[in-house]
């Protein structure tokens, strides 16, 4: 699982859970904080990606992530283990 296909996950699981920013280009420093996304949006992006990658991830790993980047590093690290 490449970096690419894990930021295209997150990329499309924002636009799903905040579809206002549909069209927005969002890039790897964007944080989610400033894109609009509230904690309960944040938690929902974090499940629905770790679903969509089918990775067993407690959430609180990914409590330390505030942009799109972070993520991205995060949960590839963690593909590369399972």
């Amino acid at each position: 699982m490449s970096q690419e296909h894990i930021f295209e996950i997150i990329v499309r699981t924002i636009y799903e859970v905040i579809p206002e920013l549909e069209g927005h280009a969002l890039q790897p420093d964007d944080h989610l904080a400033d894109l609009g996304a509230n904690s309960l949006d944040r938690v929902e992006i974090v499940t629905m990606a770790l679903e969509a990658l089918s990775l067993p991830t407690p959430r609180v790993e990914l409590s330390e992530a505030k942009s799109i980047a972070d993520l991205v590093r995060i949960l590839y690290e963690k593909s590369q283990c399972v």
